[in-house]
């Protein structure tokens, strides 16, 4: 690459870009990052799943925040970037989980209006895949059909962060409406890809969605936002049987639709 273009390009660039472009040539084309291990985006699509079980170990702030560095480059329309992040650990962590199993408890959650993520009555395509991924993970883990004391067992694990040793929640500013929740789902997978690049996983959870209340207030968040999803992040436990989970995808001919192409 000749400097007369490096030199025009770093002008309109950031700097950790051009960078990247210096260390090009035709025919290597991965980064410093990525010969030390670092996943390759492709990969990272590929091997990311939903983990329902963590190891403890621990997850630095610096990951953290390298992470979250990188997601702010998710997408989002004319780069509103409607999204906030509240990360926790430790203590904090720990309070959310005690607030939110005892609301679980007393059947005190509820829904709020903002956020109709499942449709009131379901077509059978949709409720079917639904069906298969739950009935896919009880029938890892031993639970049978009407085995609701299990099952609920299992469902308070997300309150758990299932054992990660970090949680996340997005949130918007309550008045924006459906495009930014779209941009925030964007966001969201942004991170869970950034963070497969980096050894971990992660669980996106709507689970957390009818227990805001205590979210809220332990992280600070201001009542002019909405949450549109926790997160887990940590280390996957290998030995964990749910961790073998991989859910079904539809065959790509039955999503697809071409037109205009000869």
């Amino acid at each position: 690459m000749s400097r007369v273009y490096l030199s025009a390009i770093k002008t309109i660039l950031p700097i950790d870009i051009v960078q990247f472009l210096c260390n090009q040539s035709p025919i290597k084309t991965k980064t410093a990052e990525a010969t030390r291990g670092i996943m390759d985006v492709l990969d990272a699509i590929k091997a990311r799943k939903s983990i329902r079980a963590f190891t403890d170990q621990p997850v630095p702030r610096e990951t953290v925040a390298r992470i979250l560095e990188i997601s702010q480059r998710a997408p989002s329309g004319t780069n509103i970037q409607p999204w906030h992040v509240y990360v926790c650990s430790g203590a904090v962590k720990q309070a959310i989980t005690d607030d939110v199993l005892e609301m679980v408890k007393s059947g005190a959650g509820k829904p709020y209006e903002h956020y109709d993520y499942y449709p009131p009555t379901w077509k059978d395509v949709h409720r079917d895949r639904r069906r298969g991924v739950g009935w896919g993970l009880y029938g890892l883990l031993g639970i049978e059909k009407g085995d609701r004391e299990s099952s609920a067992r299992q469902g308070a694990r997300n309150f758990l962060f299932f054992d990660a040793p970090v949680g996340l929640f997005i949130t918007i500013d309550s008045y924006l409406t459906r495009g930014s929740w779209a941009d925030a789902g964007m966001y969201a997978q942004t991170i869970m890809l950034a963070a497969k690049g980096f050894g971990l996983d992660t669980c996106p959870q709507a689970a957390w969605i009818p227990f805001q209340e205590p979210i809220f207030h332990h992280l600070g968040i201001p009542e002019d936002q909405d949450l549109v999803t926790g997160m887990s992040l940590g280390y996957a436990n290998p030995d964990a049987i749910e961790n073998t989970l991989v859910s079904d995808r539809e065959d790509v001919s039955n999503v697809a639709h071409y037109r205009g192409f000869e």
